[in-house]
């Protein structure tokens, strides 16, 4: 039962997951909501023009029924006839075109944007598998296909028997009238009844839509396995991140190490424990801590104070103080201030003492650290 848990797909795609799917080509469709925004822009735009197209037709054919016998004489009479037919037709139906290429344009990307792959036109061998095929006759996609073409014979014949028990009276009409006002009577009576149908197909869009994004969805969710490996694959595995966090300690020690040769003092536990301090007498800042760190570091950053001549001070609770209480180039707390002082105090009567001689000076061995500060 666990197995099933785990590979059964019940968590919402992730971001990454849905991302790589439209780079896939695998985006939310309706085709029922693009073919009724064709169908309706087709009809407006016949609406808008209609009048000039039926003139048009009409004048090509006056002109090509009703010639005179001195244009047949002429050589070049039917081709420029026929040219200037041409041009009149197309120049008329380009805006009516335009119309269609912008909503077929449009239509598409209304749920899922505009996309372009190339993976979604490769060619897939397992989309040539008879079983997958078998399951997609019969899965929840065909159910719906099957159920949005019986409700679309049904709407469009409802609806087409409604307009044309409305509008046959009209037709009829039709044959009384001439010919100049029977065209645009009768091109107008084709646009209204064919809006009326195109429209009801909306009916079918506002039920598909919906359902494209709810089976979209369902697709690209992901099992708790899934999850796991992707974000193994955007964080890293676990022995890749901690190879990576070993690096980055080994560049900060090298940086860290090369502040212990500026540094006025080392403060040791003496032997776990070492803290390099740095203090720039500005009247404003306390020591700053430039290096620290315990055993292997520790003994790293005393064997380079000793190469370059910092002074080395034991001082245990202090080291320890400062040690977990203050980080790298940070200062320390106030409550160390009097205790770090007697140790710079020391070194600098030290430097003194090695320079000029007299009474060596002596450290005492009790420094004032607050209860809150003590490790």
């Amino acid at each position: 039962m666990a197995e099933n848990q785990a590979g059964e797909r019940s968590e919402k795609a992730t971001p990454k997951r849905e991302q790589d799917a439209r780079k896939k080509g695998q985006v939310p469709r309706s085709r029922e909501l693009t073919t009724a925004s064709l169908l309706i822009v087709a009809g407006v735009g016949f609406l808008w023009t209609g009048p000039a197209i039926a003139e048009v037709f009409l004048k090509i054919a006056s002109r090509s029924f009703g010639f005179f016998r001195s244009d047949l004489v002429k050589d070049t009479w039917m081709f420029q006839a026929l040219t200037e037919s041409l041009f009149e037709v197309f120049s008329t139906l380009s805006l009516f075109f335009l119309f269609i290429y912008l909503a077929a344009a449009i239509s598409p990307a209304a749920i899922g944007g505009w996309t372009f792959s190339g993976s979604a036109m490769s060619f897939k061998a397992n989309r040539l598998s008879p079983a997958k095929g078998f399951k997609k006759m019969f899965g929840a996609t065909a159910l719906m296909e099957l159920i949005k073409s019986i409700g679309k014979f049904g709407l469009v014949a409802l609806v087409s028997g409604i307009i044309l028990s409305n509008i046959f009276d009209d037709l009829i009409s039709l044959g009384d009238e001439t010919i100049e006002s029977a065209l645009p009577h009768g091109l107008s009576l084709v646009i209204y009844a064919f809006l009326g149908v195109s429209s009801s197909l909306l009916i079918i869009a506002a039920i598909d839509v919906p359902f494209q994004l709810w089976n979209h969805s369902k697709q690209l969710k992901m099992t708790k396995q899934e999850l796991k490996d992707e974000y193994k694959d955007s964080e890293g595995k676990p022995e890749i991140k901690s190879r990576i966090r070993q690096q980055q300690r080994e560049m900060s020690q090298r940086r860290m190490m090369t502040e212990v040769p500026k540094a006025d003092v080392i403060i040791t536990n003496p032997e776990h424990y070492s803290v390099a301090l740095k203090y720039e007498d500005f009247g404003e800042h306390a020591p700053v801590v430039v290096a620290k760190g315990v055993d292997q570091i520790a003994f790293k950053i005393r064997e380079i104070a000793k190469a370059h001549g910092v002074e080395i001070v034991a001082a245990p609770p202090l080291a320890r103080s400062i040690y977990h209480t203050t980080k790298i180039n940070q200062e320390i707390p106030h409550g160390l201030y009097l205790a770090v002082a007697q140790v710079l105090a020391y070194v600098y009567h030290l430097g003194t003492y090695q320079k000029k001689g007299g009474e060596k000076p002596q450290l005492t061995e009790e420094f004032q650290i607050p209860d809150d500060l003590i490790y």
